[in-house]
């Protein structure tokens, strides 16, 4: 086995600190990948800090990956040593089907996670991309345009899935209306996917602060969710409402906005259950829904799309040593709009 360096969380009350580990030996139809740079998902901090119950320690977080390939397996033909690639927020799927789904894989029994998981032995512990290497099952990696920067395309195998999924699948394009509550790390890409896909886009903000923003990322509109009077002005106004936010707000105020036979998508995780009056749905024969990164091979389309319309993630690039901070700063909402760790800080 690899011996493998990154950062880990040991304690849900304690700092993520340096943590040698191994990585499995590979497999024939393994690549090994040199990881560059990876993303800072609020995911990451909910599992690190036990916020879902789930966390078993140490655990080396991270599902927004980008690297280089250092080795193939005999039987891999994808991939070449030296491609750009990345890993997303799961590393196999389907085991307890009798075939892969390859469309609704994410969905599926037996998903695998990146980190804080274990392997189809269910021995093997999963660890995630705060490290300098990772052992990836060919199916499971991705190819990342060659026009886009790798430290701005990480976030893109998280966030950026996670609101593409959800404009292809509610069929965002022209002549539709979409609102996207929140403008953070998962919000941003929204605005930047669904302006792309030909959709009229308007951000839903607790304030005004990154309106600017907001309209140069493409967005046609943008309002301020702290003024009752937006709720009044827009309301019946979205075909489509994708809300990702994971703080407590007035489902039945937003849901109030979206038109008849509309939708409004939940990606954000809140904590508490979602208290929802049904004369909210009825009256428009609306719907609440839910939705979850996206397979393989949508992600794949989905880089693709980026690649073709030079689609990444807004950054704020920082070293390994400073993650601690930048959990921090992500819980103020403190940054504009993903932060990346240079694994290259690694060695320092």
């Amino acid at each position: 086995m690899a011996i493998a360096k990154g950062y880990a969380a040991t304690d849900a009350s304690k700092p993520l600190t340096p943590f040698t580990f191994e990585r499995r030996d590979p497999n024939p139809d393994d690549v090994v990948i040199d990881i560059k740079f990876a993303g800072i998902c609020h995911s990451d901090i909910h599992t690190v800090r036990n916020e879902w119950k789930n966390a078993v320690y140490p655990i080396v977080p991270g599902h927004e990956i980008a690297g280089i390939v250092k080795a193939v397996g005999s039987a891999v033909t994808k991939f070449r040593v030296g491609d750009r690639v990345g890993v997303g927020c799961f590393v196999d799927s389907c085991i307890g089907c009798a075939t892969r789904d390859v469309d609704r894989e994410q969905y599926m029994p037996g998903l695998v996670g990146t980190y804080n998981d274990f392997e189809a032995d269910r021995k093997t512990r999963t660890q995630g991309g705060y490290s300098d290497s990772i052992v990836v099952k060919e199916g499971y990696v991705m190819s990342i345009p060659e026009n886009l920067p790798l430290d701005a395309s990480a976030p893109l195998l998280c966030a950026g899935i996670t609101l593409y999924s959800p404009l292809r699948h509610w069929n965002a394009g022209p002549g539709k209306k979409v609102a996207i509550v929140g403008m953070g790390g998962l919000g941003h890409m929204g605005v930047k996917l669904g302006a792309a896909m030909g959709a009229d886009i308007t951000v839903l903000s607790q304030t005004l602060s990154k309106k600017e923003d907001g309209l140069k990322l493409g967005a046609k509109e943008y309002y301020a969710t702290n003024d009752p009077a937006t709720f009044e002005k827009l309301a019946g106004a979205f075909d489509l409402v994708i809300c990702t936010v994971s703080a407590e707000v007035d489902w039945n105020a937003y849901l109030g906005l979206v038109k008849v036979d509309g939708a409004f998508v939940v990606v954000g995780a809140p904590e508490n259950p979602i208290p929802v009056h049904a004369f909210a749905l009825i009256p428009g024969r609306k719907s609440i829904s839910g939705s979850m990164i996206g397979s393989i091979k949508e992600t794949q389309e989905m880089l693709d799309f980026c690649g073709k319309h030079n689609i990444v993630s807004e950054i704020e690039k920082i070293n390994i040593q400073q993650v601690n901070e930048a959990y921090e700063r992500v819980l103020k909402s403190d940054v504009r709009y993903r932060f990346v760790i240079d694994i290259a800080s690694l060695a320092a």
